[in-house]
């Protein structure tokens, strides 16, 4: 400096230079750490690309202000300058004060900053999105771990890669955070969610459209709600399609050259009466149904919403299985007997009552079937005990895994689009009643979508690769097809 007047001599601008070294060691630190991954880490990508070096940038700027005030200071006649303590090399004591303190901080700036990233790491887990709110996330959290995707962590899905959703994610999270200790929340969580990222950036990662099969088969086990608890069996052929050049199929409705638009009438999606296909030249042909009031020039009040991924798959993650479907799946499974008599009505049965708490549903479900078996089958209570106390244990089980009181949740509140068993599905818009000012309708076709290669009970299955007539087991009327399957089947007790 001129005239000697050296104006770094000062507490900010040496503590912008200590704070600039930690920082910048910290930014190549973390690089490193980013560069040797197998899978790009959104939280740590954010704290290497953004937080760390906005902290370096403010040490940075703090060496150039610490000199103006220096600076200020002096003018006012204040220039006596910061005396340093000297330091002489030569000098045993120094050099030992000297190489522990440079020591004492090298040790500190590694530990803060191997502390800062399992800081970050910890958020980015799936402990912490679903333990930290324990209360209110114990649904989401403990559907997901019986999930397809349990091995995915929520991050990849719910925030993905880059800065602008993870501060989005933030944003949200510091309102949830409020929900949860003001208790705001909603029982049960609202969805469909808002500000979902869009399932191209996120699901698309893995489940790539262009690679997607031509059919997929399906094989299910049935159990009916008779005595014998006799089984019926299908196994058929999903269309699933995909992207160029496989085009059809169910995965056309997604298809990057297709472009589906809606308006539905309901915060959850599920009554839609108005449907906008445009093809790839630009030519678009819109389906209302006239019974909602909705015609093909007025579409009614609501989102106009691009049909994309997660409008068939809402529940990719956190499914909360109904009753009947929880059943099937245990009888198919072994874990609860077929051969204890009413199993699969009873089973149904008991599942599908209200409980207050977790421990009245299990008090509730082993009083209810051990009184019917006792009374009703006094053979089974004294002959069968064992079968009866395994099957027990699993339905308590199964209401523990997929019914949660405190939140109100369960199947009934979270409709799950795929198919058209138990919720609307696939017939929000495939009802017969969507029609273009033409008269052309959307197709309610079964075959459109997939063909049934097997059915039937046990012992006498129907077969055929070219497809059958859906056959349902007791209706030899037809009855099943002047109606939609969830207008009988919720999923519970009948």
């Amino acid at each position: 400096m001129k005239n000697g007047k050296n104006y770094i001599q000062n507490w900010i601008s040496l503590a912008g230079i200590v704070f600039s070294l930690v920082f910048f060691l910290a930014v190549c630190f973390l690089i490193v750490l980013d560069l040797t991954r197998q899978n790009a880490n959104p939280y740590l990508q954010t704290v290497t690309y953004l937080i760390v070096p906005a902290f370096l940038v403010v040490s940075l700027a703090a060496i150039p202000l610490g000199v103006i005030l220096e600076r200020k200071r002096r003018k006012r006649g204040q220039d006596k300058a910061l005396k340093l303590p000297a330091i002489d090399f030569n000098d045993p004591v120094h050099q030992k004060w000297v190489l522990t303190t440079v020591g004492a901080l090298t040790l500190f700036g590694l530990f803060s900053v191997f502390g800062a990233y399992r800081v970050y790491e910890f958020t980015d887990s799936v402990a912490f999105c679903g333990l930290m709110c324990h209360k209110v996330m114990e649904p989401e959290y403990t559907a997901y771990q019986h999930s397809p995707h349990a091995r995915v962590a929520c991050v990849q899905c719910h925030v993905g890669p880059g800065a602008e959703w993870f501060v989005r994610a933030k944003l949200s999270g510091l309102y949830q955070i409020y929900s949860s200790i003001f208790n705001r929340f909603s029982r049960p969580i609202e969805t469909p969610v808002k500000n979902l990222r869009p399932a191209q950036e996120t699901c698309g990662q893995c489940h790539w459209p262009q690679q997607f099969f031509g059919a997929v088969e399906q094989e299910h086990h049935y159990f009916l709600s008779d005595e014998a608890n006799s089984p019926w069996e299908s196994r058929m052929l999903m269309f699933v399609g995909g992207g160029p050049p496989k085009k059809k199929g169910i995965h056309w409705h997604m298809n990057i050259d297709n472009k589906i638009e809606y308006v539905a009438s309901d915060a959850k999606r599920q009554v839609i009466p108005w449907v906008r296909s445009t093809s790839s030249d630009g030519k678009s042909e819109v389906y209302a149904d006239e019974g909602s009031g909705a015609s093909s020039d007025r579409p009614p009040p609501g989102e106009l919403r691009r049909m994309d991924c997660v409008d068939c798959h809402n529940r990719p993650s956190h499914v909360y299985k109904a009753p009947m479907r929880l059943v099937n799946e245990a009888m198919a499974a072994g874990t609860v007997a077929s051969d204890l008599p009413y199993i699969k009505r009873e089973a149904v049965r008991v599942l599908s009552e209200p409980y207050e708490s977790k421990g009245e549903a299990e008090t509730a479900i082993r009083t209810q079937l051990e009184k019917f078996y006792r009374e009703n089958y006094p053979e089974v209570w004294n002959g069968k005990r064992p079968a009866l106390e395994r099957a027990i244990a699993s339905l308590i089980r199964m209401y523990g895994d997929n019914f949660f009181p405190f939140m109100k949740a369960s199947w009934k509140a979270y409709p799950d689009n795929i198919g058209h068993m138990i919720f609307p599905g696939c017939f929000r818009c495939h009802d017969g009643k969507h029609r273009t000012a033409g008269g052309k309708t959307i197709t309610r076709d079964c075959s459109a979508c997939h063909a049934i290669l097997v059915q039937g009970p046990a012992g006498a299955l129907e077969k055929n690769v070219d497809g059958l007539e859906f056959r349902h087991p007791g209706d030899d009327e037809g009855m099943w097809k002047e109606m939609s399957c969830s207008e009988c089947h919720t999923g519970g007790a009948q």
